[in-house]
Parts: structure tokens; sequence; C-alpha cells
């Protein structure tokens, strides 16, 4: 008879042992945890680079050669599709820390790059593709279209100059 009251009391210690802090006892605050963080720990950061205001609606109808619709914007990023009823079209613009990880990606995978001069500080061409950095800001255009990416490759490359104009 002990043993039958003995488990169930040794199950309700381990269970209770297991249910972390006490929702009774406040953990730390958000403030807390903010203040912890110095003012000075990291550089000031300025506005962020619009991606949409980089290459316009206008810039990205040129690259695809076709009426595009309004932009669809994240932080970050900025895409133009084209109609449902098509033809297929897409411009992708990345700003920041995306863009040059994407660089980094295609690289690892061994894609061909052509320099791109006048675009920033440095620049690259792929098929589909124009990376370019301007100061300590990176900027990727990538394009979606169904033809040959040799077509691409001018317009590409004068939509890097374009925006790295507008940084």
């Amino acid at each position: 008879m002990r043993r039958v009251l003995f488990v169930p009391l040794l199950l309700g210690l381990a269970l209770a042992g297991c249910g972390g802090e006490d929702p009774a006892e406040p953990g730390p605050s958000v403030a807390a945890a903010s203040s912890a963080v110095s003012p000075s720990a990291g550089p000031v950061v300025g506005p962020a680079v619009d991606p949409c205001k980089l290459v316009p609606k206008s810039d990205a109808e040129k690259l695809t050669r076709t009426p595009l619709d309004e932009p669809v914007a994240s932080e970050g990023s900025c895409t133009y599709t084209g109609p449902v009823t098509g033809p297929t079209a897409q411009v992708e613009v990345y700003v920041g820390d995306g863009a040059k990880k994407m660089l980094d990606i295609d690289r690892d995978l061994q894609h061909s790059f052509t320099p791109v001069t006048g675009a920033g500080d440095e620049g690259f061409l792929e098929d589909g593709a124009v990376f370019f950095r301007k100061g300590e800001t990176w900027v990727a255009i990538r394009l979606v279209l169904l033809n040959d990416p040799a077509a691409n490759r001018v317009p590409l490359e004068t939509a890097a100059r374009a925006a790295a104009g507008r940084l």
C-alpha cells in the first residue's frame, strides 16, 4: 500500500520540478533587457534604403520590356511581377545583407560572373542577375524572363548603374 502512495508522490514531485519558472515570479522585463544594451554598442544607422526607389517601376518595365503590376515591398526587397495575363516577367530588388548573401551563395555554387563597371564600387553580372556595392550597401537585381539571358545583360548593367546613382 505504501508503494502505491509513494509512486504518485514521486510523479507529482517530478512534474513540479519540470515546470520551469514560477509564474508568480516575474522574469526580467523587456525594459530591463533592453537597458542592458548600451546605445553606443554599434554604429548609428541612417534611414533604410527603399529598394522600390532604387529601381522604380519605369526602370523595372525597361528591364522586362513589358508592363508590370505595382510593386510588392517588404523590408529589404521590392518585387515587380507581370500581370497574370502574361507574359512571364519579374524584377526583384534586394538591398543589404540579403543581397550580399545571394552573391556569396552564387559564388559558392560556382556561377560565372562578369565584372560591371560604373555601378558603385564593385559590380558583378551573372545570367539573370546583377550585384553591386556602393560604400557598405549591397544591392541585387534579379530578372526573370523566358528569353535568352544574353539579351538581358545590357539592360541589367544599365539598371545597376541607374540604381547605384540613386544610392
